[in-house]
């Protein structure tokens, strides 16, 4: 697929998941045991506003950030907000969280979000993480969670934090990659690309394009293999499920095919 197809695939996969409330987990209480699951604390879950998770991370990029007060944070691809206010809550009033997002509706789900639970310190941005709205040297600390994954560019976008970021500034990401190869049937399938599995990385070249941005002390922070129960329950992975007739043991094989990793990099100082 070209990047542009890319692009709109993936936006209209997300608007469409605001728009009906759909995530990977199937219902609230599903969603709440694979929260938790991917390393967020009872606490955490019950901080923020309820709509602000959708269900569409792999981990808990907050947890290993070390966020202070006073700290600017970046999130790239900030959904409708749930990471961005828990690193607000971190930061304090001191600081500040941007939310960068190329849908509209995830948007509007965000501010609508900030707005009800009265957080000052946060903004929703518009754009691209290949071209990230924000000025050279202007952040302290860049996390995403499961949305690197589904970029044309991947370099470009580690290219973008490094640049956003100021010296001695740190990258924190949770994201799918692969530990082997999928099947080309899965790898060109719109559906699996919107539910983050397709349009992965094999792990080393994730690894090589944080490390070909620049960013030092380069290291995987933590390893777990991607839950099948994802590809199980997720609404768009039960489309491409089944178009293509997968039997339950060629699900449980592709889901092994991939893993969550959070990841860390330094910009030098």
């Amino acid at each position: 697929m070209k990047e542009a197809e890319i692009k709109k695939i993936v936006r209209e996969g997300y608007a469409e998941r605001v728009k009906t409330k759909t995530s990977c987990c199937g219902s609230d209480n599903q969603l709440q045991a694979l929260s938790k699951a991917i390393g967020y604390s009872d606490e955490e879950l019950g901080s923020i506003p309820e709509d602000a998770n959708l269900g569409l991370g792999c981990g808990n990029p907050i947890a290993l950030a070390s966020l202070t007060e006073g700290e600017i944070v970046l999130d790239l691809g900030s959904g409708a907000g749930f990471d961005c206010f828990l690193a607000a809550n971190k930061v304090g009033a001191k600081g500040k969280v941007i939310g960068v997002d190329m849908t509209l509706e995830m948007l509007e789900k965000a501010r609508e979000n900030a707005e009800k639970g009265g957080y000052k310190n946060v903004e929703f941005r518009m754009g691209e993480i290949e071209n990230i709205p924000a000025a050279d040297n202007s952040v302290d600390v860049v996390i995403s969670n499961c949305v690197i994954n589904l970029s044309p560019d991947k370099p470009k976008v580690f290219s973008e934090a490094f640049r956003v970021l100021r010296p001695g500034g740190r990258l924190m990401v949770s994201d799918i990659v692969l530990l082997k190869e999928l099947p080309d049937i899965i790898r060109s399938s719109a559906a699996a690309y919107v539910g983050c599995i397709s349009g992965a990385m094999m792990k080393g070249e994730y690894l090589k394009a944080i490390k070909g941005a620049r960013f030092h002390e380069v290291k995987v922070l933590d390893e777990a293999v991607f839950p099948v129960e994802f590809m199980a329950n997720d609404p768009m992975a039960k489309v491409t499920i089944n178009k293509m007739g997968l039997a339950a043991e060629a699900v449980k094989e592709a889901a092994s095919s991939v893993a969550s990793i959070k990841v860390q990099g330094i910009k030098p100082g």
